[in-house]
């Protein structure tokens, strides 16, 4: 039994007979009586006679026609529901970032999306590339903007942003006014590290693995949990570091810290777009999507 086959019931009920029935839903009269048979089997009793001149229902077919016309409204109301939801954009926002993501550019992009769609409610949550990946894998999160693109797994990646990471240090360093430093003379300075999962170490490994270089060749001082507490230690002194300089945006600009590039390496690196590639995003989720590819993309 299926909702089509009610749909042809009720007609034949309707129009009292099999043929007119037939051509209200575009069957042949053989094919709408094979749906018939089928339900009549499916219930195991006659449903409608068939008399000479026309098609009544039996008590049995009386009692399904008042269940079936409730079903076929609820069909038509759970249409009309889907349809006007997909049509709006309101509601909860499930995103998350990574740290600098979740720090400096979601925020920004969240803000403009609002002035658009006022009725949607933003829960934005902030973490390491790793955490917020999983969280996307286990549905907590719709989508999540992270510095570090998966090689495989249910995960889609849309590239959103370039950034490249600097050498971070205090205006007070012999190297501040420099315009660039080398990795060999990084190898006896205090350098302050992200922790595992972070997409800037993520990147970072991988620029140096390229160049025959790997983290432990490097006097790592700390090992940190959040840009902040990194920011902060090369603030009071604890050691250097390399990040991306989006996150120290404002110390850039009223020198507090300088940011060096570093020659001879490959810094760059991009932020991802990220969501399930198997489940399907709510329309406010759509919606964000579209708005960060379209306004804060390359």
């Amino acid at each position: 039994m299926d909702l089509w086959q009610l749909h042809i019931f009720c007609k034949v009920i309707e129009q009292r007979s099999f043929s007119k029935a037939g051509k209200l839903v575009h069957l042949t009269q053989p094919t709408v009586s094979n749906h018939i048979k089928e339900l009549e089997a499916h219930f195991g009793c006659r449903l409608i006679d068939r008399l000479a001149k026309e098609a009544l229902p039996t008590r049995e077919g009386e009692l399904l026609y008042e269940y079936a016309l409730k079903l076929i409204s609820l069909r038509d109301e759970v249409e009309t529901a889907i349809n006007r939801f997909k049509e709006q954009i309101s509601g909860s926002l499930m995103i998350g970032g990574s740290t600098i993501p979740g720090g400096h550019i979601l925020p920004q992009a969240i803000g403009g999306f609002l002035k658009r769609y006022p009725d949607v409610y933003p829960s934005m949550k902030v973490g390491d590339t790793a955490e917020i990946i999983e969280c996307v894998l286990t549905g907590e999160l719709e989508i999540g903007v992270v510095g570090a693109r998966l090689s495989d797994g249910p995960i889609l990646q849309q590239k959103l942003l370039e950034d490249e990471l600097r050498l971070i240090l205090p205006p007070a360093h012999p190297w501040s006014q420099g315009r660039n430093v080398t990795l060999e003379m990084l190898l006896a300075e205090r350098l302050i590290i992200r922790e595992s999962g972070s997409g800037t170490l993520k990147s970072l490994n991988e620029s140096l693995n390229a160049n025959g270089r790997q983290i432990d060749d490097f006097r790592i001082v700390a090992e940190l949990g959040s840009t902040q507490a990194v920011v902060s230690g090369v603030k009071n002194g604890m050691g250097l570091s390399i990040i991306s300089p989006i996150a120290v945006s404002e110390e850039l600009r009223a020198g507090t810290l300088k940011a060096l590039p570093i020659e001879g390496i490959d810094l760059k690196r991009s932020f991802y777009l990220t969501q399930h590639k198997y489940r399907s995003l709510s329309p406010p989720a759509q919606a964000f999507g579209r708005y960060l590819l379209k306004n804060h993309s390359l």
